[in-house]
């Protein structure tokens, strides 16, 4: 069974981006082993002399997780035409470590409705293939082509076929 990290890149808690992958880890939790990794705001900002001080143990903690999955989601929302900063401050964090190179990746943007999502995920891809990433697909998605209720997201049927395909691409 492949082990996924699913990245939260919202800055958000208890975000749409958090319930689409809590919805993607039950219901492919048969076929795949998908760790939701939410918090990202907890992480230490990114800067050369932090990082010559010390990488801090909660980025080595994300590190090894990386490092060990099989492959990984990264679903986000778009702020301000871009990915949010807690997105952009973990990929700095790994930039110089390696351990996205050669990694299957999935990029999801998870936005209210189009186009938003469309320049998130021109960024979250340039900062992926400068961190020769591989990435498998581009998945975006809308909140109002899913049925949400109450937090939870429910996947239709074409979604379900659609998400079961890009995993795998992983």
């Amino acid at each position: 069974m492949k082990t996924v990290l699913a990245i939260n890149g919202s800055a958000s808690q208890n975000s749409s981006n958090g319930n689409l992958l809590h919805a993607l880890s039950t219901s492919f939790s048969t076929s795949y082993k998908i760790e939701v990794y939410e918090g990202l705001q907890n992480l230490p900002l990114f800067s050369p002399q932090l990082q010559q001080a010390g990488i801090p143990e909660i980025v080595q903690e994300l590190r090894k997780k990386v490092a060990s999955a099989d492959a990984v989601i990264i679903c986000t929302p778009e702020y301000v035409h871009n990915i949010p900063a807690v997105l952009k401050n973990v990929l700095e964090w790994m930039t110089t470590s390696g351990e996205l190179a050669d990694k299957p990746v999935l990029p999801i943007t998870f936005a209210p409705a189009p186009p938003r999502g469309e320049y998130a995920m021109i960024s979250l891809l340039q900062s992926l293939k400068a961190m020769k990433a591989k990435i498998v697909a581009e998945l975006p998605l809308y909140q109002n082509q899913l049925r949400v209720d109450e937090g939870n997201i429910y996947l239709n049927e074409e979604h379900r076929m659609l998400f079961q395909e890009a995993l795998g691409l992983l």
